[in-house]
């Protein structure tokens, strides 16, 4: 899918910023990310110092995301029903207050971890509404001219949150405890509320809503399977978020039992993948088409990083694989992000994103206990390898089948006039070889 027709100069890297919605609702996002990134932190670390558990940090992480497994589509079907910015508004106000819920126990000593894995249940419940909300709400901010971009900036601001945030975290859970990180995320949740109320109404390309109707949840499931670019996108996106992407249980157990680092250390690693992440999503600012070969191949790439950073034999090898594990996960993720929202149409595309949304923290929810449990098994070094060689497999699998499908084949070349490996079709290689 083409999406530029010449790469853009360097300096229209953050052109989304040129419009002024835009502009208020993202600086007040990375202030909201990097408080989420630091209740996030603080949570795990929390489970794991009252459980001494690794699994109970993959059953928080289970907990975050159950709900998007049982709700997710029906989360999409309100965001096409129903205007974003109001839905974006009640989903803040209602994490401001669970996340002020949250600094009271922690403050007052009365926190369990019954009571953590409570309230991440019910995060996650309105993580059901707010994520396909906020997704289609960019296209709102900026119009089509400036989403593509503007969904790369809204994944650096994601990242650039996660590389502030956990490391501010670990310093404050080491230094006053968990109780101010979640006081610090209600009070950016606040601010992102009252941004919400500054925008400029006039300004905003609103979406054609929905109107009810019954068969609503089989006609974006019918229209995902129609779409072969969106179909395979979105079962790659199933693997690695299983296997791949609870680095918070990974990194739990590497801090606290590989390299005893502790809650400081645990935010650096988390800080790593951040920051690679960070440079992955400006990356991809650059970008002049978007192809679903491109976005396979990333899996793949992702999944061989993620394997070798767990027979990494030291400190500094597994940073370095970690900030490479940060670069591909968020050309994947922006990748996925971008071809399935602009090939998707305008009306259905809650209920798209919804489904991309649950398969993205569904996974998580299922793959995290796995995960947990598969690290107290055999440790962390061979359940880190697992979960970057099956996503490896299911790339090489996914990219056969699509070959089959298309009539294509490989052509391998040792001439110097072509290049090393080509993907041709079926007919024109026979007319080759012939």
């Amino acid at each position: 899918m083409p999406v530029l027709s010449v790469r853009p100069p360097w300096r229209e890297t953050l052109i989304s910023f040129r419009v002024r919605n835009y502009r208020l609702f993202t600086t007040s996002n990375l202030l909201a990310m990097t408080a989420v990134w630091m209740q996030r932190i603080a949570m795990d670390w929390l489970v794991l110092q009252l459980s001494g558990s690794v699994a109970a940090v993959g059953v928080t992480v289970a907990m975050q995301f159950t709900p998007m497994l049982f709700f997710g589509l029906m989360g999409g079907v309100i965001a096409d029903r129903y205007p974003k910015r109001m839905l974006l508004i009640v989903s803040q106000s209602a994490s401001a207050v669970l996340a002020a819920g949250l600094a009271v126990l922690t403050l007052t000593g009365a926190a369990q971890v019954w009571h953590l894995w409570v309230i991440s249940f019910v995060l996650g419940l309105v993580t059901v509404i707010d994520n396909p909300a906020r997704q289609v709400f960019v296209n709102e901010l900026v119009g089509p001219r400036y989403l593509r971009n503007a969904i790369s900036l809204n994944s650096s601001v994601f990242q650039l949150g996660g590389l502030i945030g956990p490391a501010v975290g670990g310093i404050l859970i080491t230094a006053v405890g968990a109780g101010w990180a979640f006081a610090i995320n209600a009070v950016a949740c606040t601010v992102v509320v009252a941004t919400l109320s500054m925008l400029r109404r006039s300004e905003l390309f609103h979406s054609p809503t929905a109107e009810r109707s019954k068969g609503q949840l089989a006609e974006g499931m019918r229209y995902v399977l129609s779409k072969p670019v969106i179909f395979w996108t979105i079962v790659m996106l199933a693997f690695l978020s299983t296997f791949a992407f609870n680095m918070p249980v990974f990194l739990a157990a590497y801090a606290n039992n590989v390299f005893h680092v502790g809650a400081q250390g645990y935010g650096f690693f988390n800080a790593l993948v951040a920051g690679g992440a960070l440079a992955g999503a400006i990356a991809s600012t650059r970008r002049t088409s978007i192809r679903l070969s491109m976005i396979i191949g990333t899996a793949g790439a992702l999944g061989i990083v993620q394997a070798l950073a767990g027979i990494a034999p030291n400190e500094i090898a597994f940073g370095l694989f970690l900030v490479a594990t940060g670069v591909a996960n968020l050309l994947f993720i922006t990748g996925a992000n971008s071809i399935i929202q602009m090939s998707s149409n305008v009306r259905i595309r809650g209920r798209v994103i919804s489904l991309y949304i649950l398969v993205l923290l569904g996974g998580q929810a299922i793959g995290g206990p796995i995960m947990g449990w598969l690290v107290e098994l055999v440790g962390p070094h061979i359940a880190m390898v697992a979960s970057g060689v099956v996503p490896t497999i299911a790339a090489i699998v996914i990219a056969v089948l699509i070959a089959r499908s298309a009539n294509l084949r490989v052509r391998i070349s040792l001439r110097r006039v072509d290049p090393l490996v080509r993907i041709i079709p079926r007919a024109r290689a026979s007319r080759v070889k012939a």
